[in-house]
């Protein structure tokens, strides 16, 4: 049976939720865990679950934490026994298909690069997380493994970004757009010109330069920039969906009418409360290192955890790294690795 490396010690809420959430996806797909952690602190959580029969379970041993607030490489260096290590060395043996983790970003891109290595021409990971839009789910990437890009880390990222979207969205054709600061390709700065300059010869369905304020309206499945913008693009954008909410419910709640209006409406926004939840995808998958890694929130849920295990399992099933890697390859040869 296919085995997921899970970081029981990574999140705001580790060890619970994540054992909680790890639990839920191995019940709901054929998946056996490897829980990386403490082992006592670990052992607590599972034993307050009592309907762990034929469930894949087993505990590796890990003593050391990484807090989210630790330096990732200093960090690692002085915890060779770290949770997230552990888990990545697994995948890299092949004990494990896939890793997830929900703990410092920064040590998970760090530990999987030293385990895994990277994939064939591909020089930076990028992290891909799915948005919401007017119309359907779309890839936005990098969302902070490479806050310093090349033209060319662009570019691959644009070639995995699709191959996610096809994984994972369903979509034959993806439209990739690169996030700028207007639609015409002689806008933005030295690395944005350069970069559409570079997609646009790549074989891939490039609709051109997209402004922020379009990344939501569902015209292109697959946004491209750099680590640093993403990062920026997704955390006012996870601010603003709670504003709102927050926002929504003192309005709704305020008089008796607008209770009741509330009522009758309840259920169109509990849909829109799921359409920008991000626990519903799970995690974003780190693309470009030669294994397969699923990052977390720091806040994930066991909703959350349970999505991001269910969707390592899928990308495992699905071979996207060996999809990855075959087409980056052809795109490398088709306008060449020395640009």
């Amino acid at each position: 049976m296919m085995r997921i490396a899970i970081d029981a010690m990574g999140g705001d809420v580790a060890p619970r939720l994540v054992v909680d959430g790890a639990l839920a996806a191995a019940r709901h797909v054929r998946c056996g865990l490897l829980l990386v952690g403490r082992r006592d602190e670990v052992a607590r959580e599972l034993e307050r679950h009592g309907d762990l029969d034929g469930l894949d379970l087993q505990i590796v041993d890990a003593p050391d934490v990484i807090g989210m607030a630790e330096a990732p490489a200093a960090t690692l260096r002085r915890k060779p026994r770290a949770s997230i290590r552990v888990a990545a060395d697994l995948v890299a043996s092949g004990e494990a298909a896939a890793l997830f983790s929900a703990g410092n970003t920064g040590a998970t891109v760090v530990a999987a690069h030293a385990a895994l290595g990277m994939l064939p021409a591909v020089d930076r990971p990028a992290l891909a997380t799915t948005i919401p839009t007017r119309r359907q789910p779309a890839v936005l990437l990098d969302v902070g493994a490479t806050v310093e890009c090349r033209p060319k880390h662009l570019v691959q990222f644009a070639v995995m970004g699709s191959v996610f979207a096809k994984v994972a969205l369903g979509i034959d054709r993806p439209r990739v757009g690169l996030l700028s600061i207007g639609e015409e390709e002689t806008k933005g700065n030295d690395l944005t010109r350069e970069a559409h300059r570079l997609i646009k010869a790549a074989s891939l369905h490039f609709v051109g330069n997209v402004e922020a304020r379009d990344a939501y309206s569902g015209a292109v499945d697959v946004i491209v920039c750099d680590g640093f913008t993403g990062n920026v693009v997704l955390k006012v954008s996870e601010g603003l969906v709670e504003a709102i909410e927050a926002m929504l419910r003192e309005e709704l709640s305020s008089t008796f009418w607008r209770r009741v209006g509330y009522l009758l409406s309840r259920r169109a926004f509990q849909r829109f409360r799921t359409r920008v939840d991000y626990s519903e995808y799970g995690g974003a998958p780190l693309i470009g290192v030669a294994g397969l890694c699923i990052v977390g929130h720091g806040r994930s849920s066991a909703k959350a955890v349970r999505n991001a295990v269910a969707l390592a399992v899928r990308f495992a099933e699905a071979g996207f790294v060996d999809r990855v890697r075959h087409e980056i390859e052809a795109v490398s040869v088709a306008w060449g690795e020395d640009r």
